[in-house]
């Protein structure tokens, strides 16, 4: 798992719908999540620490974990099936750990009003991120390539073994 932070609300050039745009915490993957107005409006709320009125439903799930002593440990974004994310808030109350199930874009909501963590499964990352620094990815590569082609057998061996017993 990868942790990452929201960078921000973007809207889609073409249909003008909302993304919430996590980054890693080096800003070379991004990974872009289609939300709803309402949880755009949710998580720009929280960015910049808007207290309304009265408590809006992700600011009352907060008081509810708070009324009854739980804490949202971490926030994990572990599949994407179909174009659809999936997220889950892992919940502790005392040694209780509790995983419910959750759209990305409202966990990421509550997460802000907490400061809890927000993980990405590997996976999701290989398959849904885009590269931030495409520079900074080929040079990596780059770097890579050169190592691959200056390995030679025999250190593979000294290093590991011939893997006989």
């Amino acid at each position: 798992m990868i942790e990452m932070k929201v960078a921000g609300i973007a809207l889609d050039a073409i249909t003008r719908s909302p993304i919430v745009l996590l980054k890693d915490a080096t800003d070379r993957r991004a990974l872009p999540i289609y939300i709803g107005q309402e949880q755009a409006r949710a998580i720009m709320g929280a960015l910049e620490n808007q207290k309304p009125p009265r408590p809006l439903t992700h600011d009352l799930i907060v008081n509810i974990l708070e009324t009854w002593n739980m804490t949202l440990e971490r926030v994990i974004i572990h599949s994407l099936q179909k174009d659809t994310f999936y997220a889950a808030l892992i919940i502790k109350q005392g040694e209780v750990k509790k995983e419910i199930d959750a759209r990305p874009s409202d966990a990421i909501a509550v997460a802000l009003r907490t400061n809890a963590p927000i993980w990405v499964m590997e996976e999701v990352i290989a398959d849904a991120s885009i590269p931030v620094d495409r520079d900074a990815d080929e040079a990596e590569q780059e770097a890579f390539r050169e190592f691959i082609s200056n390995l030679r057998p025999e250190d593979l061996i000294k290093r590991f073994g011939n893997g006989e017993s």
